[in-house]
């Protein structure tokens, strides 16, 4: 019950917080200024299987999954590569739904925000629906966005295009509860202790999620299989 009450108000967030279409920020040398294109997302891709995570709690393996959005897992190995997740933190924390980073500003500022945390790396794109197999399980990877669903006429406003570079990641069972409107890059398959223990850290607010103690990615490292 306290999920299932809970649930609405954590998606709002989600949705409209963070999902926002991306401010200006300043371009971090050697990173791209536009996402790839479907040509570019395949070189990106080559041998790119998984992602490391070094955080201030430990580290966490991603096993990318491309399939359904090509463009968006390409975007993120590449801002990797470029080293633009270092020093950023994970700026929303709702425990037992999602633990969010990805937003620029916090890498000089990983308290409040004085404004909405929509930073992303400059550019924008389009949104990669999942496929019909894909789910929101627990520890699924996944792009933020501007999709917002309005109930009273069933349209979807906010805007196609405004993947960048904030992601999420299920700190729970989600399916069913998320809407699916978030492209889907990947699945933690090692060091979900990790998460757990990002998902049970103090924040300022329960329905705001910002931790007290930052939790700051150290770095991501692309690899291969093996």
């Amino acid at each position: 019950m306290w999920r299932a009450a809970r649930a609405p108000l954590a998606l709002v967030l989600v949705l409209v917080a963070c999902g926002a279409p991306p401010s200006p920020t300043s371009h971090l040398a050697g990173c791209p200024t536009t996402a790839p294109t479907a040509a570019g997302a395949t070189a990106i891709l080559a041998g790119a299987q998984r992602a490391v995570v070094v955080t201030s709690l430990g580290l966490f393996t991603i096993e990318l999954d491309p399939r359904s959005a090509p463009i968006a897992t390409a975007n993120f190995v590449a801002l990797a590569r470029c080293g633009f997740y270092a020093q950023i933190s994970f700026h929303r924390v709702l425990a037992g739904f999602v633990a969010q980073a990805g937003d620029p500003q916090t890498r000089s500022n990983h308290g409040a925000l004085t404004g909405p945390s929509n930073g992303g790396p400059g550019y924008h794109f389009a949104v990669e629906f999942p496929a019909d197999d894909q789910r929101y399980d627990t520890y699924t990877v996944a792009m933020a966005n501007s999709l917002q669903y309005d109930p009273a006429s069933g349209a979807i406003t906010g805007g196609t295009d405004t993947n960048g570079s904030q992601f999420f990641i299920d700190l729970a069972n989600l399916s069913g509860q998320l809407r699916r409107y978030y492209s889907i890059i990947g699945r933690v398959v090692a060091g979900s202790d990790v998460l757990d223990a990002i998902g049970a850290v103090r924040v300022d607010d329960p329905s705001h999620g910002l931790p007290l103690d930052p939790v700051i990615i150290e770095s991501v490292t692309i690899k291969g299989g093996g």
